[in-house]
């Protein structure tokens, strides 16, 4: 007769053979309904993943490139006047707060009027603005879409359990991305433009900035926002595959705060202390929340080896 440890080691084996078989089969179907792609194949199903994201983006840029008179207007140029929304909002604040607090002035937060002066230096200089906005705006648009066909190209190499982890990356990825431009676009640019535009070390220098100074400005300022916000994306990645773990995060939160701020620093270009701070504190509570993202992602993880563990 079988002793109590020979039982229980035949009934483990028998359990883990049967995993192993359980995980062929899934294996084997997963196979046979996508089949196995060679390398040259792989390199043509994200060929034409590319063609497909390149061509939304150019019909969109076509699009801009069609209405440019007002994209330039009620976009582009914008920021650069003091009837823009941000400036008007800041006044309204200061006008409420002044109700609350009369000993702040009614036009602490007003902002004083003032137009950006633009200049062409090149022949070509206003054509090739037009060009480069629009694939610009293509490519900020088309983002989203961009992401799906990425994800879609990796989606095959996924087993089932990885892909239902997985499946909200599309759309977590682009509100993240879309949140991080509208906050670039009507937090940091309005801040950093008038900053910039007003700023003179001598009476007797005239502000007149290039288009193309201008246009490189506001694209460094709204897309590096919008990248900035896909930290908790890459976080959630990190957590996944075991490199990054919420203990990690919190021991190491001082050092990731000084980072921030310097991150703050380099994405407005300005040595305005009011707009990078303003910046920082929305960095500093998407570290938080990637924390938050980490800690979950390790508590699925754990609760997934515990089962295993305990079947």
């Amino acid at each position: 007769m079988l002793s109590i440890q020979d039982a229980i080691y035949f009934r483990t084996m028998s359990k883990l053979g049967d995993k192993i078989i359980n995980s062929l089969r899934s294996k084997s179907k997963e196979q046979v309904q996508e089949g196995e792609m060679s390398f040259f194949e792989h390199l043509e199903a994200l060929r034409w993943h590319l063609i497909r994201s390149a061509a939304a983006i150019l019909l969109i840029a076509i699009f801009a490139f069609t209405f440019y008179k007002e994209i330039f207007k009620g976009v582009i140029f914008a920021p650069g006047s003091s009837d823009f929304y941000t400036y008007r909002l800041l006044c309204d604040f200061s006008h409420w707060l002044h109700g609350m607090l009369p000993a702040i002035s009614a036009d602490e937060f007003c902002v004083a009027p003032f137009q950006v002066k633009l200049i062409s230096t090149e022949l070509a200089g206003q054509f090739t603005l037009q060009i480069n906005s629009a694939i610009i705006i293509g490519i900020t648009i088309g983002m989203p879409y961009l992401l799906f066909e990425i994800w879609r190209f990796i989606r095959p190499a996924l087993h089932q359990k990885e892909r239902r982890a997985a499946s909200g990356f599309v759309f977590y990825s682009s509100f993240l991305f879309a949140l991080g431009v509208m906050f670039g676009y009507f937090i940091v640019t309005p801040l950093a433009v008038k900053f910039l535009a007003t700023y003179s070390v001598s009476d007797s220098i005239n502000n007149l900035f290039s288009i193309d100074s201008y246009m490189s400005t506001v694209t460094m300022l709204t897309l590096a926002s919008g990248l900035a916000f896909q930290l908790p994306i890459i976080v959630y990645i990190l957590a996944y595959i075991g490199l990054l773990t919420p203990k990690f995060m919190r021991r190491t939160r001082r050092y990731a705060v000084v980072i921030i701020l310097i991150l703050a620093a380099f994405i407005t270009p300005t040595p305005d202390a009011l707009t990078m701070i303003v910046v920082a504190i929305p960095l500093l509570l998407l570290y938080e929340l990637s924390i938050v993202v980490a800690a979950v992602v390790e508590k699925r993880r754990m609760k997934k080896d515990a089962e295993f563990m305990n079947s």
